[in-house]
């Protein structure tokens, strides 16, 4: 893990649990960031673009926390190198869930802004890899684009929660996370973006606690491979609780991308959730023994024992039977009920 000393701001390499105490930056790119080969070929202090200046103004607030390290994602990671890009981003929620304080920059924050109405318009609040970073951290204070303090996530954690719907306690205490029903943890990304299409996968492997390879150039399967890594992790069926924005067609049953989760914000775990079935994926598909419920000819339902505060209604899926042999096919088309 390289970290850039906060009084030299030259980068410094730490291995194993030989990592100092340090401070993280969160803040969306603009134009101008700074990379490795730039800090690598000329001083941070002698860089002149406007993301040098946000480097050496987090390291100068991190100094005054009293901490000799700062981690910056723009020049800290080697991204010409596939291995260490790939271990950096399987890494990242550990590494802001281990750091002292993280100093959450809003660009776009206006100095003479009220904090209730600026922050809910703020990029930072719609983008993928932004969640990570507010969640895992256990303490973060927030600046507005003039380095300003605004709050603490304890101080601001109503409007937190206001604006993300993330819960409460999962903002106070970031280690509950993965007593969340996992549709809920996927509706948080719902609408979030980030430049390239397989990172909104990648940004979520922290808050599913899931290691697995990058893959530039496969687009949406990244968010595929996803949520079959998380099924063969666990028995919660709330992954198959996703709504499509097209009722009518028939899918297969993984979602396409996390805004397919965007109204189970108010999800509670079912006895499914604690003590369901047990499924796998094969090679044809995801086995599981199930009691469907009739609902006409060839139609069935598969309840998932899961409900929706938002609608107050239960979570349940569409099934119908194909072929002489009476096999399912999974189909998108949802009921509430």
């Amino acid at each position: 893990m390289r970290l850039i000393n906060t009084r030299t701001l030259e980068l410094e390499e730490f291995v194993g649990s030989n990592i100092p105490k340090y401070a993280i930056l969160s803040h969306t790119w603009e134009n101008g960031e700074i990379t490795f080969q730039d800090i690598q070929a000329k001083p941070l202090k002698n860089l002149v673009p406007q993301g040098a200046l946000k480097v050496i103004k987090a390291c100068k607030v991190a100094a005054q926390y009293g901490l000799d390290y700062a981690w910056v994602d723009t020049c800290c990671i080697d991204k010409s190198s596939s291995a260490e890009l790939t271990e950096a981003i399987n890494s990242m929620f550990q590494w802001y869930k281990l750091s002292t304080i993280c100093l959450a920059y809003l660009s776009d924050l206006k100095v003479d802004e009220l904090i209730q109405d600026g922050m809910p318009k703020c990029r930072w609040f719609k983008r993928g890899w932004t969640l990570q970073e507010l969640i895992a951290p256990t303490r973060i204070m927030f600046y507005d684009q003039g380095w300003n303090e605004r709050g603490s996530k304890k101080e601001l954690s109503s409007l937190l929660v206001k604006i993300t719907r993330i819960d409460l306690d999962i903002l106070l205490d970031p280690s509950k996370i993965y007593t969340i029903p996992v549709g809920k943890r996927m509706s948080w990304a719902a609408d979030r973006q980030t430049t390239r299409i397989e990172d909104r996968a990648y940004s979520l492997l922290g808050i599913f606690d899931i290691n697995m390879p990058l893959i530039y150039g496969e687009g949406s399967k990244a968010f595929t491979r996803l949520q079959e890594e998380i099924v063969r992790r666990t028995n919660d069926v709330s992954i198959f609780a996703w709504q499509s924005r097209d009722s009518s067609i028939w899918r297969g049953i993984f979602a396409n991308t996390p805004d397919e989760f965007e109204l189970l914000s108010g999800l509670q775990d079912g006895l499914t959730l604690r003590d369901g079935s047990e499924f796998f994926l094969t090679n044809k598909g995801l086995r599981i023994d199930l009691e469907l419920a009739s609902f006409e000819a060839n139609v069935y339902l598969w309840p998932l024992y899961c409900t929706n505060n938002v609608q107050d209604e239960w979570q349940c899926i569409y099934l119908i039977a194909v072929g002489k042999d009476g096999s399912i096919h999974w189909g998108i088309k949802r009921d509430s009920t």
